[in-house]
């Protein structure tokens, strides 16, 4: 029972119950349940609860403070909790690449913004969709070239910070979708991620594969876990072929290596796990 203790605990208070799983830190994907009909706010803007009451909260990488968790049910009853987000410690990955895509040339500002846009109204999908109460799988399996929340140096320059995990794998490896879901992009050549792939997983969960060889799946498209839905490649801002696979919840960003097992790229090889 999801509810277990904390559910008798509050009906003893006369308060809404709650149930959390995860952990409030920095990246991490929060699931919440909550009585069918309640509504939930989260840092004081309401987000979607499901029919079966559960719902779901991103912390970005530089999420910090002690955000508010306030829920109503039906019946009136309210309960609110407040949690210190955990800090991380970020790695710092030095990377050398042409100087138009550290730093782009006027001509392209404009294409970079459409670009951008059209990236952030596919992350700002909020369907009911359930697919994220799915475990979720890994899109490819190789070594692990790149983690989230590093920052980067692009040229000697500080940069955005990386916000997926790279796997190198080559050229035209397949990339299978890690859950199910809608796909809600699916561009060919962008400037900075060049085939790029987006799946919905609602309540604003989205998974992101970038620097694609080829899209195998169109916006529209209904994908199952496994699916095959692009190749990797390294078109776009890349330095070698791989995948970069990100995951958000609206406009945060959190870490995907939360959301998946360790990884055993030789499945006859349970020692061949990397870290998290």
């Amino acid at each position: 029972m999801l509810f277990g203790i904390a559910a008798d605990a509050a009906a003893a208070k006369g308060e809404a119950a709650v149930e959390i799983k995860g952990i409030w830190r920095q990246g991490e994907l929060i699931i919440g349940q909550v009585a069918a009909g309640s509504q939930v706010a989260f840092k004081g803007k309401p987000i979607r609860v499901g029919d079966d009451g559960h719902f779901v909260i991103g912390l970005d990488r530089d999420e910090e403070g002690e955000p508010r968790l306030e829920v109503r049910t039906a019946d009136g009853r309210t309960h609110a909790e407040s949690h210190r987000i955990a800090p991380r410690t970020y790695s710092i990955q030095k990377l050398t690449l042409p100087p138009d895509k550290v730093n782009p040339p006027p001509e392209v500002t404009a294409r970079i913004e459409r670009e951008t846009q059209l990236a952030r109204k596919a992350r700002m999908i909020d369907s009911p969709r359930d697919d994220y109460e799915t475990a979720f799988a890994w899109p490819a399996t190789g070594r692990i070239s790149g983690v989230y929340g590093s920052q980067r140096i692009l040229n000697g320059e500080k940069k955005q910070p990386h916000y997926g995990v790279d796997v190198a794998v080559p050229t035209g490896t397949p990339v299978r979708a890690p859950a199910g879901g809608i796909v809600t992009l699916a561009e060919p050549d962008l400037y900075y991620t060049g085939g790029t792939l987006m799946i919905d997983h609602g309540h604003g969960l989205t998974s992101a594969f970038l620097h694609l060889s080829q899209l195998q799946a169109k916006v529209g498209d209904a994908v199952k876990q496994g699916d095959v839905i692009a190749l990797s490649g390294a078109s776009g801002r890349a330095t070698g072929p791989h995948l970069d696979w990100r995951i958000s919840w609206l406009d945060a960003r959190v870490d995907p290596q939360r959301l998946v097992p360790p990884m055993v790229a030789d499945p006859s090889d349970k020692s061949n796990k990397n870290p998290r």
